[in-house]
Formats: structure tokens, sequence, C-alpha cells
């Protein structure tokens, strides 16, 4: 067991309800990237509306999530021997502590994706963290672990990407891709299984051109479940490859399925104003669907493209009647909501050498922000005609999604993590 306290005595941190303007997950208190709030910065850089900036150990492509007064992030020691869960203090940005196991185990990843990619989630009373092939954690606020389950392996050449996700009194975690790819539900207070749901991954029925003979690289989702409520039930939604899938939170039992995605899903699927929306990874396939059916509903897809013109791995996000999403090679998109229909595409220029993004954006009121890989983060306008407000360099690779939450934007980079606030709430350090 790996662990390392770095204060010894954490404060007791105050319940504070959802509503209240905590990022509990990678995707939000609603689980759509959207923030109930509206007046966050849209001018920043290193020198201004930088409320404090933390050295991380290693690079990490996970976000962070922020409950109260703290800030929760994964983070890969060694190149993942050992792998953790840091909390920082949110007024200062000084490490609390930092938790975690040891895996001597060599599992594969890509280059430019480092372990511990999966973002954790908290209720305010647990913070849960994938670890993949080490096990899925619980630790609650003062750093105590209070289990770990172990999944099997979870190995895929290019490593982890999906996040779990608290429902009710369930953790939902998507354990892939990989040959030991499955659903579980563990009880969040003890970690036990409720219920497993193998997802045995199907070759795809055609192959991308110039990856024939590259099977396990071309094969798998990293998508992170979502949770919703329709109909009178809920579902969990759940891309798969060559499927969008759902599955009933109390027992696994398969509720539906379309079919139609691409064999490699990188995005998470956004439900909105009655639709999923589903962009599904390299080069793949757009789906819309509405939820609720039963069986196979691939007739009543509303929209559905096989072959997409660019490739994306950020999830999309839907407001008025139209869908916005931020696409892998730097550009953004906009496209009708009852049609699929694309009225606009437009770079963002970046200010350093890259311009992909890897991270999804997030909505506050008419406003997304999205960062790319130079460090710069975008303010475009959610309406259908383009309009950037703001450029925001950092000058450090990130490829993670903005948490917000009560007025403060908190940015992971490669190098470090950073707490965003306009200059009267700035303190010095």
């Amino acid at each position: 067991m790996y662990a390392r306290l770095f204060t010894a005595v954490l404060l007791g941190v105050s319940a504070i309800s959802v509503s209240a303007a905590n990022w509990p997950s990678w995707r939000g208190p609603n689980q759509d990237n959207t923030s109930p709030e509206s007046k966050f910065p849209t001018t920043w850089s290193r020198s201004t509306n930088a409320k404090w900036r933390t050295p991380l150990p290693e690079a990490g492509n996970s976000s962070p999530i922020v409950w109260g007064d703290t800030v929760f992030v994964t983070q890969a020691v060694r190149d993942g021997r050992e792998r953790t869960l840091m909390a920082f203090d949110r007024a200062t940005g000084k490490t609390r502590w930092q938790q975690g196991v040891t895996y001597t185990a060599t599992d594969p990843r890509h280059k430019s994706n480092p372990h511990c990619a999966a973002s954790p989630v908290t209720d305010g009373e647990r913070v849960i963290a994938s670890f993949a092939s080490a096990g899925i954690v619980a630790y609650d606020f003062r750093g105590k672990q209070l289990w770990k389950t172990d999944l099997g392996p979870q190995k895929h050449e290019w490593g982890q990407g999906s996040s779990p996700i608290i429902h009710d009194d369930l953790v939902i975690v998507y354990h892939g891709p990989g040959e030991f790819s499955a659903l579980h539900a563990l009880d969040k207070r003890t970690g036990q299984k409720r219920w497993s749901v193998p997802l045995p991954e199907v070759d795809p029925p055609e192959r991308f051109d110039g990856f024939a003979g590259q099977r396990e690289a071309m094969l798998g989702t990293f998508s992170t479940p979502l949770v919703i409520a329709t109909g009178g039930r809920e579902e969990i939604i759940l891309p798969v490859v060559n499927k969008l899938r759902a599955f009933a939170p109390a027992t696994g039992r398969e509720l539906w399925s379309a079919d139609g995605l691409s064999p490699l899903v990188y995005g998470s699927p956004t439900f909105g104003e009655g639709r999923l929306v589903m962009y599904a990874g390299f080069f793949g396939s757009v789906t819309y669907v509405p939820p609720g059916g039963d069986g196979d509903v691939t007739a009543k897809r509303l929209f559905h493209e096989r072959r997409m013109r660019k490739h994306t791995i950020g999830s999309p996000l839907i407001k008025d009647d139209h869908v916005y999403l931020c696409v892998t090679d730097g550009f953004a998109q906009c496209y009708e909501l009852a049609t699929g229909k694309l009225l606009w595409e437009e770079r963002l220029p970046a200010t350093g050498a890259s311009g992909q993004i890897w991270g999804s954006g997030v909505l506050a009121a008419d406003r997304i922000y999205v960062s790319n890989q130079s460090g710069d983060t975008f303010v475009l306008r959610a309406v259908p005609s383009f309009e950037v407000i703001a450029t925001n360099p950092l000058g450090e690779l990130s490829n993670s999604t903005p948490a917000l939450s009560e007025g403060e934007i908190f940015l992971r980079t490669h190098a470090a993590l950073y707490c965003i606030a306009e200059a009267k709430q700035t303190a010095s350090r």
C-alpha cells in the first residue's frame, strides 16, 4: 500500500449540496458538463486572475473535481508504479494529502496518456478513484482508505480513460477497454459488487483504412457512463464497440441498444432537450437517439452518420436546440439538434505548438470553456454563430476538462493545477 500524508490534519469538510456549486465529477453536478452558475472569469494568464498555481509531480490527463474547500486530482507517480489521489486546499492550492496504491506490474498505455487518466468522483463523504488494473479505491476527506475493490486487469494499448460515477448508493464504473471489459456497480459504502455485465469487444463490421491488423488498438471504448431519468425510469447509458447501450441501474439488465457507433469510441454521451447525442471517436459515427426504448432501437435513431470528417475525444454540449462540440484537431463546431446539420465549423487558433483538443467543453450560462494542448483556454459564445470571447494562454500542455465552482475555474495541465478567479478574489502567495 502506497500511503503518504503531506499534512497530519485535514480540517473537517462540511457536506454542501451539489446544487451549491460543487463540481463532484468529471462532467459536473448534472453529468452534462454544465454549471448551474453564470459568473466566471473570461480572461486570465499566469500573472492575471490566477489565484494560485500548484506544481504536480508528473504529467496527467485526468480532470479536477471540487467539493467545498477541497480540490481532488488523480495522479500517477513513477509512471504508474504509484497510483494516487491528491487533495488540495481550495483557498491556497497547498497539498493536504496524497494517498494511493503501489502497482508493480506493467500496464500498456499510449505515450500521450499517462496512467490515472480517470478523474475521481465524490458525494461529499467519500472520494473514489479508479486506478485501472490497480483497483478502484475510496477515501474519506482526511485521506483514510475506506475500501479497495479489485476489478481485474485493464489492459489496452492506449491505457485508461473512463471515469467512475456515483448514482444513489452505487459507484458505477466501466472497467475497460481490453479483454476483461465490463460495466460494474459497487456499493459506495463498502465497495462490494452489486452486479457486473461483461462487455466483450466484438470485431467491427469494417476496418479503418490503414489500420488493418491493429485490432487491439482500434477496438474499444473510453467513454464514461451516464445516468439519465426518462419515461419514469432511470437508465445507464454507455457507448461500446459499435453500439450505444442502456442498462437498468438496479440490476444491470440491458434495456435497449442502437447500432451504428464506430469500433473505437473516445467521447461520452450527452442528454438534453429530450435527446441522447453521441459523437463516437476516431473518425467515428454521430448518433442522436430518443431514450426510453426497449430492445433494438436502431430504427428509431433520429439522426445518424456512419463516418465523420473529423475525429473527436471530447463530449458534446446541448443548449437551446443546438449541439456544440470541439474536435481533436482544434475546430469548434455547432450542429442543429433537430436535424444534426452542421451550422458552422471554425478553427480555434493556438498560441503554442499544438491546437489539438482532448478535453471537453464546459458550459456556464451562454459561455463555453475549453482547453487545448498549448494550454489555451478558449471562451466561446454558445450561440448559432461563431464568436470567441477570449483566448487565455498558460503555456503548459493540457488534455483536461475545466472544473467550475463558486465563481472559480480549476485547470489541470501536465505541469500544474491552477485556480482562476477574478482579481478581487485573488490573494497573493
